[in-house]
């Protein structure tokens, strides 16, 4: 975890000289190594930053969706209100590192942004962030399999039935989408493999 310790460190060191930061970074890490986590876990949260790493060049304020992707998952408990309290404790934990104000809202409004992943066409910051938590779709296909098993495993509670039903509905409306991904770069790298792997476990649900 030492990489991530790291990342949190050099990502708050430009905008803050609180103490606590360390603090409000290992408590967050503690978030996503809860051990219920099977899909939402550390390993995702490396694959968002990598994937912003590759978009940076294309949002507008790179730290705010960097902190947006560090604090998006942060509740996770399979409700629909996990994005909301993300970004509540977002909001509160940046604000009192003492980081403005305006900077720490529109990390909010990225993490909310999660729930649909539909930013609007200007957002910069917003389809990066979209395309970096949705560029998982796009791995190897044993790789990608074994994720949507990890997702299974965090919906143990569902019926089989109920699961597959729902999760079809997700994947359907995500290809009827004309785009997976909102900027041009995360097209040409990952659309033709994410529809792909999309399309096969689409298949298999059915």
């Amino acid at each position: 975890m030492e990489d991530l310790v790291r990342a949190w460190r050099a990502l708050l060191a430009p905008h803050t000289t609180s103490p606590n930061v360390d603090a409000a970074g290992q408590a967050l890490l503690a978030c996503w190594a809860e051990p219920h986590r099977r899909y939402h876990d550390l390993e995702h949260l490396r694959g968002v930053l990598s994937a912003i790493d590759d978009l940076e060049q294309l949002a507008e304020d790179p730290d705010a969706v960097r902190l947006a992707a560090w604090y998006h998952d942060a509740v996770y408990a399979g409700r629909s209100d996990d994005e909301e309290l993300s970004a509540v404790m977002a909001e509160q934990s940046l604000s009192a590192l003492g980081l403005p104000a305006e900077f720490v809202a529109e990390v909010g409004r990225l993490i909310r942004m999660t729930v649909e992943h539909n930013p609007a066409a200007d957002d910069s910051n917003g389809a990066v962030l979209s395309d970096a938590d949705l560029a998982v779709l796009a791995l190897p296909r044993a790789d990608y399999q074994r994720n949507s098993a990890a997702v299974r495993a965090e919906y143990a509670h569902v019926p089989e039935a109920d699961f597959r039903a729902g999760r079809a509905r997700i994947i359907r409306s995500l290809l009827a989408a004309p785009h997976l991904y909102r900027t041009v770069t995360a097209r040409e790298r990952w659309e033709q493999a994410a529809r792909e792997n999309l399309a096969a476990e689409l298949e298999s649900l059915s």
